[in-house]
């Protein structure tokens, strides 16, 4: 997912991320940063129950959640 920042910074932004909905463990990662975009890879994993053990599955790339990204310039 990227967000486009307009008008653009004059450097890369200080980014913070969130990520609500959707069930399971779900993880975040800003894979990319410049003064004119920000592009988010999210995934979510079900937690899996093993001989009594409580696992996670495979990450994989999830839709259904809202991600929130706070920009401020450095």
């Amino acid at each position: 997912m990227t967000f486009a920042w307009s008008p653009a910074f004059t450097a890369a932004p200080v980014v913070a991320v969130g990520v609500q909905g959707a069930a399971g463990f779900r993880s975040a990662t800003i894979t990319a940063n410049s003064p004119s975009s920000t592009t988010v890879r999210v995934l979510a994993a079900a937690s899996v129950t093993v001989l009594g053990i409580g696992v996670l599955a495979a990450g994989v790339p999830t839709s259904g959640v809202t991600v929130h990204l706070v920009a401020v310039a450095p």
